[in-house]
């Protein structure tokens, strides 16, 4: 979550995980008890956790992309000067055409005047929701109450001062900031930078520990991951989620994923829904529902790595536009994978825009590379979107989001029977899909248990009908398909989509019984 939370904010891959270090080293200097080291440890990580709450209005107010990291960031704990000054630059960046940047501070500073303290709420409410659903307890959610307050009492929305803000915010302060200067200038830049807001913005105890040892606090190597280190640095008791727990934690971070944009709210938990149901009419034992169902959670992660304003945009998307909207399963993967646990849901979630024939995206990946959760969650994925409205579109029907993911099914776009397994989920009636080379139904269910490993009399146990049907049935799809073994019929199977990759059977040694 903590390197989701570094895409949505726009800045390197692992800066949370580089603030929880120093976070962690201020704790060790400061000699804080068990519970506070653990509080500012989940708080540097989390702290950004709320960030997509307001991402939609800072679309509406802000120059560029990247404007409120780059220009507004950097002043977020100094003065009041220093931060009006850093605003405006976010508002219109420098460098423009003199009278596009007055235009664009009239216009915008209007609108964040009256919705600054609101964004900063909304952070705060949301940072607390969240981090509670990811596991964390109570008592550690509500610190994220205090996310905009200050030392000085001049944060937002003000009503805590000095040792009224918790100790372990006081720190996570210090220790994210502390690291945004590092990143911009080194230790050094970074010392001066705190000592500068000393009193301010920051609880002078620990900002100077920061100033007095600037290097032993705030050397990090920026060309090795900081991954093991920070999950070295947890604090005792290490906290743990089982169960239920994980799904409610999976379901945060889709959640956080949405609510970049009023277009995609809902849509995440939307599409878990809709895949489990059709996986549990396709007969997915236990761990490939479950696979299906977190894998969805967290399909569109990395999402937060594309610009809202490119989410909210009604008309066509620029090239550049539509290359960032590739890469955001990509991003997706990219995350998940850090953690051993959730590695093993990339393959379903990381591959819901690819297609069968090879026509999606990011990798281009075909049918024998797509597994059937992945398969389920991209019907899903396809049917929910559809349904749902986008600026370019009203939201369709269910009946003519069925009839569409339909015709993808026809095109050996998306999977026949994750489809046809999807739209009978939603309620909907599927309509005719026509299988490959012109295969009925019987015989296109005989061609996937033979790929699987079955013998005809398995075939005819597992369709309840006779082995010399079953021989009609090869033979006719053989001659159909254009084969004349159980290998070919395999590879095409496998080519146009009728078995997924990991449906087949490992295969044993055969000896003496």
């Amino acid at each position: 979550m903590s390197l989701a939370t570094d895409l949505g904010i726009d800045v390197p891959l692992e800066h949370g995980l580089h603030s929880t270090l120093v976070g962690m080293r201020l704790c060790e200097r400061l000699g804080v008890d068990a519970e506070t080291a653990a509080q500012a440890y989940y708080g540097c990580l989390l702290f950004y956790v709320g960030c997509t709450a307001p991402a939609d209005v800072g679309t509406e107010i802000f120059g560029a992309d990247d404007a409120l990291t780059t220009y507004a960031t950097p002043t977020r704990y100094g003065s009041r000067s220093e931060m009006a000054a850093g605003m405006l630059r976010a508002l219109a960046p420098p460098g423009g055409p003199p009278l596009t940047r007055a235009l664009q501070v009239a216009r915008g500073l209007p609108k964040l005047a009256r919705g600054f303290k609101g964004v900063v709420a909304a952070i705060c409410e949301v940072g607390e929701m969240l981090s509670h659903r990811l596991g964390l307890p109570g008592r550690m959610s509500r610190l994220f109450a205090y996310g905009g307050e200050r030392w000085d009492g001049k944060g937002i929305p003000g009503r805590a001062k000095r040792e009224q803000v918790p100790l372990a915010v006081r720190i996570v302060h210090v220790a994210r900031d502390a690291a945004f200067q590092r990143m911009l200038g080194g230790p050094e830049f970074a010392a001066r930078v705190i000592r500068e807001r000393e009193g301010g913005a920051f609880d002078p105890a620990i900002a100077d520990r920061v100033v007095e040892d600037a290097r032993g606090v705030l050397t990090l190597d920026d060309e090795a991951s900081a991954w093991a280190d920070v999950l070295a640095s947890e604090p005792s008791p290490q906290l743990t989620l089982e169960g239920e727990a994980i799904e409610r934690a999976l379901a945060a971070m889709g959640d956080f994923a949405d609510l970049a944009s009023p277009y995609l709210v809902g849509h995440s938990r939307g599409v878990a829904e809709l895949a489990g149901a059709a996986a549990r009419l396709c007969g997915l034992d236990a761990s490939g529902l479950a696979t299906t169902v977190r894998g969805a959670l967290v399909h569109d992660l990395g999402r937060v790595a594309v610009p809202v304003r490119i989410w909210n945009k009604a008309g066509p998307l620029t090239p550049d536009d539509w290359e960032r909207v590739r890469l955001h399963a990509y991003h997706s993967e990219r995350v998940i994978t850090r953690s051993a646990f959730l590695a093993g849901l990339a393959p379903a979630a990381a591959f819901h825009h690819e297609r069968l024939d090879g026509s999606g995206y990011h990798r281009g990946a075909a049918a024998a590379e797509i597994g059937r959760p992945a398969r389920l969650i991209a019907a899903a994925d396809a049917y929910h979107a559809m349904t749902e409205p986008r600026p370019h579109r009203p939201a369709r029907s269910p009946g003519e989001a069925a009839q569409l993911l339909g015709e993808e099914a026809r095109a050996r776009r998306l999977d026949a029977d994750a489809a046809a397994a999807v739209i009978e989920a939603s309620g909907q009636r599927a309509p005719k899909i026509e299988r490959p080379a012109g295969l009925t139904e019987r015989e296109a269910e005989v061609v996937k248990l033979l790929a699987r490993g079955n013998q005809t009399k398995q075939v005819a146990r597992a369709l309840g009908i006779s082995v010399k049907t079953v021989d009609r049935h090869i033979q006719n799809a053989y001659a159909k398909i254009g084969v004349s073994t159980r290998a070919g019929a395999t590879l095409f199977a496998m080519e146009h989509g009728l078995v997924a990759w990991g449906e087949f059977p490992i295969p044993r040694s055969v000896g003496p019984r």
